[in-house]
């Protein structure tokens, strides 16, 4: 069995300042690579950002400010979710890299010698916002669906084109070989409907005196790279391609992580630049669904945006990361407020986790109870495994929760308060049972809540209650 595992975010655009949709992201891929880590994968984990593009462009020179002064900054602001969020990747990159333009490059020219790279010119409604071609059959109001009251703009030039209209039938075969390609299996269906219509083939530059920030076409001074084509590139100049075969071949292929907004670029697009360049399909896609606020789509112009880093302030990193994992639906649209956030935080956290450890530490100090936890062993845990092999995170910290009820049932049971006045061996007994079911929910809460797996685990190890709770009570 291979133990290596290759897992990779979208790279965000550096337009804006992170959001919660993109925290959701890179949090639930965190949460596979620390499972993978647990059972003793050798992982590498990357994220990164997308500096290139019109939209990059067009912000800068809005704001006066250079353009690399402009993606540095923001930059560094998605590179700092590390720490905020408490992320474990190995690999954080930016586009505007220079070994990353030089694989961009080497990859353009495998197209380009596989006859999939020619030059024409053609007049394209596009959409800034999508940095993405509109046909008029997916327009809403003559506008993009995703940004709309966004005004298309009107580009004609001669650009060169990828000719995806070569890869309908491989791409079809690779989905009817792969049944589980693309998660969920709807997801799959719709790619498969969008191919089945015939593909057209797509845009991969800019003429650089219209849009000079992005990577030089190779052999072409006038004309830059297509922000897409140059930024899904990175999954492989990522892990050393085409310079480092050996890495290379170590981690190839990728487990995908993406929003629903990144499906045909994801699955359709990626995939067809992948086959002319010669190299291996992805290995799985899994697209989740949006995250809207009191029933809206984010945005700032409505003001629901929600800022990741606020919640942390004022919650803690593990209160964001256990409400992303439990109660944003992966697949599906969600909808998360403030509100909601505090009642969750509340209930689940403060009067949940949080008053339980709180119960059962002060007994174990009170009553003297010694207890020396064993090694878990995470291959004991079989509902647990089948679950996360199976990227099913929401069921799988339910199972967590359901061990957290199970000990708050038990306590309220056996009352071992009231045993112990008449029999304190017995109750310290009772105790013993309570810290080996709460060892295996904090051993299980390291890839979703490493923090607080982590000081519950210390508490239990010491025989100490805790000075102050887990998680405040939000009034």
């Amino acid at each position: 069995m291979n133990k290596n595992f290759y897992i990779t975010t979208t790279l965000p655009y550096v337009n804006a300042d992170p959001h919660v949709g993109f925290a959701s992201e890179i949090l639930r891929a965190d949460f596979l690579a620390r499972y993978k880590r647990e059972r003793d994968f050798d992982v590498f984990f990357n994220t990164g950002t997308d500096e290139h593009g019109m939209k990059i462009h067009h912000n800068a020179m809005e704001q006066g400010v250079d353009t690399q002064e402009y993606v540095d900054k923001y930059a560094k602001r998605f590179d700092d979710l590390k720490k905020v969020l408490n992320l474990s990747y190995d690999s954080f990159m930016r586009t505007t890299d220079k070994d990353h333009m030089k694989s961009t490059q080497t990859f353009w020219k495998k197209c380009e010698d596989n006859g999939d790279i020619y030059k024409k010119i053609y007049k394209v409604k596009y959409c800034v916002g999508c940095e993405l071609e509109k046909t008029d059959s997916e327009l809403v109001d003559g506008c993009c669906p995703l940004h709309p009251g966004k005004e298309l703009e009107i580009i004609e030039e001669e650009n060169y084109f990828f000719r995806f209209s070569n890869y309908g039938e491989k791409l079809l075969k690779l989905y009817e070989d792969n049944l589980d390609f693309i998660i969920p299996d709807y997801r799959q269906n719709e790619i498969k409907k969008f191919v089945e219509r015939g593909l057209q083939d797509f845009s991969i530059s800019r003429l650089k005196e219209k849009m000079p920030w992005g990577v030089p076409v190779p052999g072409d001074d006038e004309h830059v790279m297509y922000v897409w084509f140059d930024a899904l590139v990175n999954y492989i100049s990522a892990i050393g391609w085409p310079n480092d075969m050996e890495k290379f071949e170590k981690w190839w292929p990728v487990f995908q992580v993406a929003g629903k907004d990144n499906l045909r670029q994801q699955s359709a697009m990626w995939q067809a630049m992948l086959m002319s360049a010669g190299l291996e399909p992805s290995k799985q896609i899994h697209i989740f669904g949006f995250i809207n606020s009191g029933g809206q789509k984010m945005s700032k112009s409505i003001g629901n945006v929600i800022n990741p880093l606020d919640i942390v302030n004022e919650y803690g990193t593990d209160a964001l990361r256990y409400y992303i994992a439990r109660h944003i639906n992966m697949y599906e649209d969600s909808d998360m407020t403030m509100d909601k956030f505090k009642e969750v935080y509340n209930a689940d956290l403060a009067n949940g986790l949080g008053n339980l450890v709180s119960r059962i530490m002060k007994m174990v100090e009170n009553y003297e109870v010694k207890f020396e936890p064993e090694d878990f062993k995470l291959e004991g845990c079989s509902e647990f495994i089948e679950l996360m092999n199976e990227f099913k995170v929401n069921e799988s910290i339910d199972l967590i929760w359901q061990k957290i009820k199970y000990l708050d049932e038990k306590i309220q049971e056996e009352e071992p308060f009231k045993v112990a006045k008449d029999n304190l061996e017995k109750a310290q007994n009772m105790l013993k049972n309570y810290l080996v079911v709460l060892w295996e929910i904090s051993n299980l809460l390291i890839i979703f809540m490493p923090e607080t797996a982590e000081k519950i685990q210390n508490l239990i190890k010491e025989n100490k209650s805790p000075k102050e709770p887990l998680f405040l009570r939000k009034k």
